[in-house]
Parts: structure tokens; C-alpha cells; sequence
């Protein structure tokens, strides 16, 4: 079964992908792939500053890797939107070249089902400010846990405490609420009237 009523006198919602859904969500994500490249050009001379204020708060700069899957998630509402933003944009930037190289696929997937995780919860159904910030701060976690494990091994727990909370809040700011105002903005331009995201620019917002 495809298809469900989200509320009484609402149009039915679908979980199946059209193909404009296939290719919003790929020519986002490839967008949002740039743009984790140039972050990545970026990050190294302005990490080693800010981790001097104090280690682990270097995580507070991991915001700009996590809302590609917020962010498809939030233009085609389907299962899996999450996912597959936030890992195409992960192989783009792989592909164009990053220092982390195989890692990046890695940080792609479990950035990927930390967003995922939170809009499943949801059961596909909210997707107001609420579920994009926790899905903002899913990223966060996912992220946190890879980078514990494989780039910080046997790091002392203050400081995985505090890159955690760093990446947490940077992903709940930049991957969540950013997102979530980027899709607002671009629904008010008419980009997404295919979407029911375009359709619900002009609503009161409600989170």
C-alpha cells in the first residue's frame, strides 16, 4: 500500500517516488556535494583556532556536512529522502577529492540515518521545525559516533563530550533550522510547487 491519508480532507500521501522527486532530490544533493567540498578546503585552516578554545569544540564546524539530508528529506517528504541526500552528496564531494577519502562515503551513511532515523519517527508524516531540528541534531549524533571511532580513537571523554555537543547543536543550527528556512525561501519563490512543501510557503508557520 502506497498511499495514506495524513488528515481528514487532506490529499492522499504517497510514499512512492516520482521521477521529479528522483531528480529534485539528486540535483540537490550534488549542490549540497560543492558545497561539502568547499567546506572541506576550508575547514583545515580555521579548525586549528578554533579547537585552541577547547578540545573538541572543533565539532561546532561539522554543521555544514550535515543538511544535505535534512534538506532533500524536507523537499520530497518520502522514506529514504534523508539517506540518499546526504550519501549523493557525500559521493560527489568524494569524487570531486577530499582529504578523508573513504571516510567520507562513511560520514554520507550514518549522517544520512541519523536524519533518517528522526523523520521515521515521525513516521514520515511532520515535517515542520521541530522534526528538522532533531533531524538537524540525528545528523549530529550519527556524525559524532564515526568520528569518535575512527578519527578520534581513545580520546579522553571530556573530550568526547564536548565534540559531541558541538556537533549536535551545529547540525541541530545548520543542518536543521538552516534547512529548514532554505526550503521555506525557496518555496516562496515557486521552486518546489510540484512539492507539498511549496504548497504550505504561504501557511502560518507551526512547529
Amino acid at each position: 500500500m502506497h498511499a495514506t491519508i495524513s488528515s481528514v480532507g487532506a490529499r492522499p500521501r504517497t510514499f512512492r517516488w516520482r521521477v521529479v522527486d528522483i531528480v529534485v532530490a539528486s540535483v540537490v544533493a550534488v549542490a549540497a556535494g560543492v558545497v561539502f567540498w568547499v567546506w572541506g578546503v576550508v575547514y583545515n585552516p580555521i579548525s586549528g583556532p578554533v579547537t585552541a578554545v577547547l578540545p573538541g569544540f572543533q565539532g561546532i564546524l561539522n554543521g555544514p556536512w550535515l543538511f544535505a539530508g535534512v534538506l532533500v528529506a524536507l523537499i520530497v517528504r518520502k522514506p529514504g529522502a534523508a539517506l540518499f541526500g546526504e550519501l549523493v552528496a557525500a559521493i560527489v564531494s568524494a569524487l570531486i577529492g577530499t582529504q578523508w577519502g573513504f571516510a567520507t562515503l562513511l560520514s554520507g551513511v550514518v549522517q544520512g540515518l541519523g536524519a533518517e532515523i528522526v523523520f521515521a519517527l515521525f513516521l514520515y508524516a511532520n515535517w515542520r521545525l521541530v522534526p528538522a531540528l532533531l533531524a538537524g541534531a540525528g545528523a549530529g549524533v550519527g556524525e559524532s559516533i564515526l568520528d569518535l571511532l575512527y578519527s578520534y580513537p581513545g580520546s579522553k571523554p571530556e573530550f568526547a563530550v564536548v565534540y559531541t555537543i558541538t556537533t549536535v547543536v551545529s547540525g541541530l543550527i545548520v543542518g536543521g533550522l538552516g534547512s529548514w528556512l532554505l526550503v521555506r525561501a525557496l518555496a516562496r519563490t515557486g521552486a518546489l510547487s510540484r512539492f507539498a512543501a511549496g504548497r504550505e510557503a504561504q501557511k502560518p508557520v507551526r512547529v
